[in-house]
């Protein structure tokens, strides 16, 4: 539900809409018709059933497309066609999985695909080989089929998420794990964010910055010159990109971000959002009065930022105690870590560590 406790409308990932379209294509192939509504089995056992919004058939091909449905999640490919072509391949390849138009190629190194293969995830994968093989199962032909998998204006879509810092290019990944949307969900974040870590390991990145914003992450880059590749899009997961990397470590890590986000890290928080995590000014008062500072102007701030107006000596301490806080959820990982502390414009008030 969401904060006035309407109930939130799942949706489909574009893995179980690839699905539903190899399904309904691979069915006219084999002589069967186009089925519209086609109905799938997702991983945990749900039967969804997806209407078609094109499909064609030629000389030992037939293409059938879905538009993807994200229910109430803000997605970017939502209302994005998904379009899936079945042609008839060589007697004992298998299904053999082809990037068209809008997906993706991978890279790099670090991602649960080899270098060279389109970005179509293995549970996506898992679910069109289930797909076909019930089609199949009805007619007996042999499951062997070029798939090409297409997103209409994919190239352009991917260019709005985190794709080309994976070493994923010239369009979208076929994505999902259970074929669900669920909105508003912080675990597809999540999950970029830790394949991001394993690319830079794999890759042996040896510093990398977690930013909470482009603002942050630009000046972090300046000082050290890294490529968008070497950059996390943490946002308000400062615990995804800790947890994570204490399991995954990185030589270096410089953690950058605004003064309010980074205050709620350094009182320990590991999620920065402002709906689930809020600045204590009463604590902020009391680092602020052992400064010198008035402890009440402090309080009694609106934001973190009128209080180190009022305090600027408390954009150090914040950089100190959230170094503190990284170090600690790290718990020994050996990893050299940085805290740089701006301001909206890009101004750097404190920088604690390296150096």
């Amino acid at each position: 539900m969401d904060k006035a406790g309407k109930t939130l409308r799942r949706g489909w990932t574009t893995g179980a809409c690839a699905a539903a379209a190899a399904k309904a294509a691979t069915s006219a192939l084999l002589g069967r018709g186009f089925p519209d509504p086609v109905r799938i089995t997702l991983p945990k056992g749900q039967t969804p059933a997806f209407a078609l919004a094109d499909h064609a058939q030629g000389d030992g091909w037939a293409e059938a497309a879905v538009i993807k449905d994200a229910g109430d999640d803000p997605d970017v490919t939502h209302g994005a066609t998904i379009r899936v072509r079945m042609a008839r391949g060589t007697a004992g390849q298998g299904l053999v999985f082809h990037a068209g138009n809008g997906v993706g190629t991978v890279t790099k190194p670090g991602l649960p695909l080899a270098i060279g293969e389109p970005a179509i995830n293995p549970v996506p994968r898992l679910m069109i080989d289930h797909a076909v093989a019930d089609v199949l199962s009805q007619t007996g032909a042999a499951p062997d089929f070029d798939v090409t998998v297409c997103v209409d204006n994919g190239e352009e879509l991917a260019r709005h998420t985190w794709n080309g810092r994976l070493g994923i290019v010239g369009g979208l990944s076929i994505l999902g794990t259970t074929g669900i949307v669920r909105p508003f969900s912080c675990s597809a974040w999540i999950a970029s964010i830790h394949r991001g870590i394993d690319v830079a390991v794999a890759s042996g990145t040896p510093h990398v910055i977690a930013a909470t914003g482009a603002t942050s992450e630009g000046v972090a880059r300046a000082l050290y010159g890294l490529d968008e590749s070497a950059c996390l899009d943490m946002g308000d997961f400062a615990g995804g990109v800790l947890k994570y990397l204490r399991r995954h470590p990185v030589p270096r890590l410089t953690l950058a971000g605004g003064i309010a986000k980074l205050t709620k890290l350094a009182q320990g928080a590991m999620d920065l959002h402002s709906a689930r995590s809020q600045v204590d000014f009463a604590r902020l008062a009391r680092w602020g009065e052992t400064l010198g500072c008035d402890p009440v102007l402090i309080e009694q701030s609106n934001t973190v930022l009128e209080a180190q107006q009022h305090c600027p000596a408390l954009a150090r301490t914040v950089a100190i105690r959230a170094r503190m806080q990284a170090l600690k959820t790290l718990q020994g990982a050996p990893i050299e870590v940085e805290v740089i502390v701006t301001d909206r414009a890009g101004t750097i008030l404190a920088r604690e560590g390296f150096r």
